[in-house]
C-alpha cells in the first residue's frame, strides 16, 4: 500500500507540472500581440505661421563700398616767407569765399613796395632824360651840327631807359603781389579744418599745408565698379540727369542716409589691376552729415526693374550649406534652398530656389525639421515692404 501510495503521489504531481506548462502555453497563445504603431507613437504635429513668397517687379540694385569726396578741396599754403602775425578763424568753422585766414607780417613787404616804387621812378627819370637827349640828337642832325653816331647813342641809350622802366614796373607789381599774399584769403566756401602752425612761427612756401578747405554741398561718392556688374547696371551712358540711376548710402553703423543721388561720371578707362572701373555720383548734403573721406555703403539703382521672389527675412535660416527656408508642401515642412540678392525693407529678394507662392514659413521655425508635419496657419505679412 504504501508503495502504491508513493507512485500515485509522483503520478500526480506529474501530472499537474505538464497541466502547468499547458497553462503557461495556451496563455501565451492567446496574448494579443501590439502593433508596432501602437509601440511608437506618431509624431505630433507643429504649429507654424506662413507668409506666401510674392512674386513682383523690383528695380535691380547692387552694393558697393564708396568713398564720400568734397566737390572741391584746397590745401593752403603761404606763398611768401615770413611771421605769421595773426589766425583769422576758428578751427572746423564754416568760412565763405574771400574770408581773411591768416595774416602775414607786413612791413619788410611794405617796404618793399615803396622801394620798387623808387626804383621805378628813378628809371622815369632815366627814361625821360634819355627821351629829351635823342630829340636833340635828331635836332642836332638835321641841322649838320652833330652826327649820326651820336644821334645812334642816344637812340640806343632811351631803349635801354625804357627796358629799366619796365624792370622797375614789374619789380613794383611784384612787390605789390607780395604784399597782397600776406593776407591769405579762402579761395572756396566750405569748412575749414584744424591749422597746422599757429601765430608766432615763421612761414613760407616750404611750410607745407598750413590748413585745408573742403566744400560741403553737394558732395561726391566714388566707387569702383567690376566689369561684369558694370556691364549688368549698364551705368555706362549717363547721358541725362533724368536717366542717370540713383544711388543711395548707408553709414558704418547701418543707418541710411536721407538723400539720393545720382550717377554723373564714369571713367574713361577700367583700372588693370583690379579690373574695375570708377564711378562716381553727385549727392546733396543740406546739413553737412557727409564728412570727406567717409567709407560707406553705396546701393545703384538700375533704370529698369525685373520680377522676383521676395520673402520675409524672419524666414531665412543658414547653415554651412547656405541660406534656406522652409516651405510647407502636403502638410510637411520641406527645406528650400535658397540664393539670396539685395534686401527690400523687411523683405529679402530671392534671386534662386523659389518660384512665389509657396508658403513660408515664418513662425514656429525652432522646433522644424525636414519632413515635420505642421498645421499651417497664414499670419500677416511684416511691415516694412520697400
Amino acid at each position: 500500500m504504501p508503495e502504491f501510495s508513493q507512485q500515485s503521489n509522483e503520478k500526480s504531481r506529474t501530472r499537474l507540472a505538464y497541466l502547468t506548462v499547458i497553462a503557461l502555453a495556451g496563455g501565451l497563445a492567446i496574448a494579443p500581440i501590439a502593433p508596432a504603431s501602437a509601440q511608437q507613437a506618431a509624431p505630433a504635429a507643429v504649429q507654424v505661421g506662413t507668409v506666401a513668397a510674392e512674386k513682383r517687379a523690383i528695380e535691380r540694385t547692387a552694393d558697393f563700398v564708396g568713398r564720400v569726396e568734397a566737390v572741391n578741396r584746397v590745401d593752403i599754403r603761404a606763398r611768401v616767407t615770413g611771421y605769421l602775425d595773426e589766425v583769422l578763424f576758428k578751427d572746423g568753422a564754416i568760412v565763405k569765399e574771400g574770408t581773411p585766414l591768416f595774416r602775414i607780417e607786413r612791413a619788410p613787404f611794405e617796404a618793399a613796395v615803396e622801394q620798387a616804387q623808387g626804383a621805378l621812378e628813378g628809371a622815369q627819370g632815366t627814361l625821360q632824360n634819355a627821351i629829351v637827349q635823342r630829340q636833340r640828337a635828331e635836332e642836332l642832325l638835321r641841322t649838320s651840327a652833330g652826327s649820326v653816331a651820336v644821334r645812334d647813342q642816344r637812340v640806343a641809350e632811351e631803349k635801354s631807359a625804357q627796358g629799366n622802366q619796365t624792370i622797375a614796373e614789374a619789380n613794383l607789381k611784384t612787390a605789390q603781389i607780395n604784399l597782397g599774399y600776406t593776407e591769405i584769403t579762402a579761395p572756396i566756401s566750405g569748412r575749414i579744418g584744424r591749422t597746422k602752425l599757429t601765430r608766432g612761427n615763421v612761414v613760407g612756401p616750404d611750410s607745407g599745408v598750413l590748413v585745408q578747405i573742403v566744400s560741403g554741398d553737394p558732395m561726391y561718392v566714388t566707387f569702383p565698379v567690376s566689369q561684369r556688374e558694370f556691364l549688368g547696371l549698364k551705368t555706362n551712358a549717363v547721358t541725362a540727369e533724368t536717366r542717370a540711376p540713383f544711388v543711395t548710402i548707408r553709414f558704418a553703423d547701418g543707418s541710411s542716409y536721407d538723400q539720393k543721388g545720382r550717377v554723373d561720371f564714369v571713367d574713361v578707362s577700367v583700372d588693370r589691376a583690379t579690373d574695375t572701373v570708377l564711378v562716381r555720383a553727385e549727392i546733396a548734403n543740406p546739413e553737412g552729415k557727409l564728412i570727406d573721406g567717409t567709407l560707406v555703403r553705396v546701393t545703384v539703382q538700375a533704370d529698369q526693374s525685373e520680377e522676383k521672389v521676395l520673402v520675409p527675412q524672419s524666414a531665412l535660416i543658414a547653415d554651412q550649406q547656405g541660406a534656406y527656408v522652409f516651405a510647407v508642401e502636403d502638410g510637411k515642412a520641406v527645406v528650400k534652398r535658397v540664393k539670396i540678392g539685395a534686401e527690400a525693407g523687411a523683405y529679402i529678394v530671392v534671386e534662386q530656389g523659389l518660384a512665389g507662392n509657396e508658403q513660408i514659413v515664418v513662425e514656429g521655425l525652432q522646433n522644424l525639421r525636414a519632413g515635420t508635419p505642421v498645421l499651417a496657419s497664414p499670419v500677416p505679412p511684416p511691415a516694412g515692404r520697400s
